[in-house]
């Protein structure tokens, strides 16, 4: 027998759909094939596990990201644009993905350097240009000085925590997920401007 790319990529598209609806715990393999139209016997014979489909999904989906990080960081812009454009971009992939925070989380704690290796593949995000304006600015005093390091975290904790948070947050604002992914949209703007408005004198 073998495998049908329509069907694989069928299964793929009904996994991530169940992921989102439901997260990684949540999701069953028999959620996954009454979403892709076919039986379960099946799903099993494309993907013997939901953490393999998973790893799948999750690969495909940080293979395109990476990349995009790089080229952001590395292209002609001042690092004010370029931290708009990183927030922008990583919440947007998030938005697309809720399920990943919690899947990266998760995953960093059973076994960081072989996952690490996994989800980067033949790249890693290059930092360096970036780094170096961040240092400029803090000599020319354009901003305040700051471990380079503490701003990329800054930065990636204000746009991830409120996904992995999201079940609270909901809760103590009483609002619901359009409403979430409304207010998620508004921090493509908002990280930035308060990160940058932070540095500045």
């Amino acid at each position: 027998m073998l495998k049908d790319r329509s069907t694989e990529e069928r299964i793929l598209d009904a996994a991530k759909k169940v992921f989102i609806s439901k997260g990684m715990a949540g999701a069953r393999m028999q959620d996954i094939a009454d979403e892709a139209g076919i039986n379960k016997a099946l799903l099993h014979y494309y993907f013997r596990s939901k953490d393999k489909l998973f790893e799948v999904i999750f690969l495909e989906t940080i293979s395109r990201f990476v990349p995009r990080i790089n080229e952001i960081m590395n292209a002609q812009l001042s690092w004010k644009e370029k931290l708009e454009a990183f927030a922008s971009e990583y919440i947007e992939k998030i938005i697309a993905n809720p399920f990943l925070p919690l899947f990266v989380m998760n995953e960093m704690h059973k076994q960081p350097e072989e996952f690490l290796k996994k989800m980067w593949g033949g790249d890693r995000p290059r930092l360096e240009k970036f780094i170096m304006q961040i240092q400029q600015a803090i000599e020319a005093k354009e901003i305040r000085p700051i471990h380079p390091a503490q701003l990329i975290m800054n930065v990636m904790a204000l746009c991830i925590f409120p996904f992995i948070g999201k079940p609270l947050l909901q809760m103590a604002a009483g609002i619901n997920d359009k409403e979430f992914f409304n207010l998620m949209e508004e921090r493509k703007k908002l990280v930035p401007e308060f990160i940058i408005q932070a540095l500045i004198f």
